[in-house]
């Protein structure tokens, strides 16, 4: 069965039933109404924001950098709100298990109208976005928004289980995620047509010494090379999308163009352009941003002056 890989008949079995029991039962949990997922994710964030402090010092350090002229009134709010967007995320994944597209497309709103423009160029495009809620929603009602084929770059989940799962519910509208670790070869076969390519553009490098750095909230930080390089190295057009909340429940998500050929700017013109608008759209709603993980865990060093390609104003004092 894919998904679980075990060289012991009896392993897979049980692994087999596991799946499906567990799956069973999600899907009975996918059919409540919405009213009560919602009360439901109003007592796990109780949980995890007063009880179990989930990530709670990552979360308020993240948000005294971003935010230091906010009181800290002001900060407490803000991660009191995440959490809550943050648990109704995971549950509105769950409800994908028994949702159907109506039921998305009332929910979930798209102004997408610039990548009909782009397609006609007869070129591909990549999409870059952040770590705002709820992209799983939205990559699924941008299927029929678009002549493109979607491709979404991810990082797959260790446990079995949970990586099927989420695979069965991203790909359900013919979208093709592409695992990160093996990304060239699983892109191969789409070369050959129109392909919308999806980067959450804002993960932490894994090599930070051949990153971009720019300043993020005024703080150094490093991006990731490799969605700008793609686009300058295929001459592609590259489009920004943020997501916005309306009110519970309902988003609506705006693309707009970042460049109509990345090769025509100057290296790194791209990274940059994408770091401003993500902070602006976090600054509008920063109660959307993922700010469980650590955005700035690595800091700059002198040394990584003679690899990376390009600096954004870097300031003087965090030059060390």
């Amino acid at each position: 069965m894919p998904g679980f890989k075990t060289s012991c008949p009896g392993a897979w079995t049980i692994s087999f039933c596991m799946y499906y029991l567990l799956y069973g039962i999600l899907y009975l949990f996918s059919l409540l109404p919405m009213r009560i997922l919602y009360l439901l994710s109003d007592f796990i964030c109780f949980l995890l924001y007063y009880v179990f402090g989930y990530r709670k010092t990552v979360v308020m350090n993240n948000l005294l950098i971003a935010f230091p002229e906010k009181s800290e009134a002001e900060r407490i709010r803000i991660a009191r709100k995440f959490y809550r967007n943050f648990v109704d995320s995971f549950i509105e994944v769950v409800k994908l298990l028994s949702a159907n597209d109506a039921f998305l497309q009332k929910r979930f709103t798209c102004d997408a109208g610039v990548l009909d423009e782009l397609y006609k160029t007869g070129k591909s495009c990549q999409l870059h976005l952040g770590h705002t809620f709820n992209w799983e929603w939205g990559q699924l009602v941008l299927t029929r928004l678009t002549r493109y084929q979607i491709l979404v770059v991810y990082m797959p989940i260790s446990n079995a289980f949970f990586e099927k799962l989420f695979l069965r519910l991203r790909t359900r509208n013919g979208n093709v995620f592409l695992p990160a670790t093996n990304m060239r070869n699983s892109m191969a076969p789409y070369l050959g047509r129109q392909y919308l390519l999806g980067l959450v553009a804002d993960q932490n490098p894994g090599g930070p010494e051949y990153a971009y750095w720019l300043n993020f909230f005024g703080r150094p930080t490093p991006f990731v090379p490799g969605p700008e390089n793609g686009a300058r190295a295929s001459q592609l057009p590259v489009a920004f999308a943020c997501i916005e909340k309306p009110r519970r429940g309902y988003y609506h998500a705006t693309v707009s163009i970042g460049a109509e050929d990345a090769s025509t700017l100057p290296q790194g013109e791209i990274t940059r352009r994408y770091v401003r608008y993500l902070e602006s759209v976090i600054r509008r709603n920063p109660d959307m941003y993922l700010w469980t993980h650590k955005r700035w865990k690595h800091s700059w060093k002198k040394e990584y002056a003679g690899n990376v390609s390009w600096i954004d104003e870097m300031p003087l004092n965090a030059v060390e």
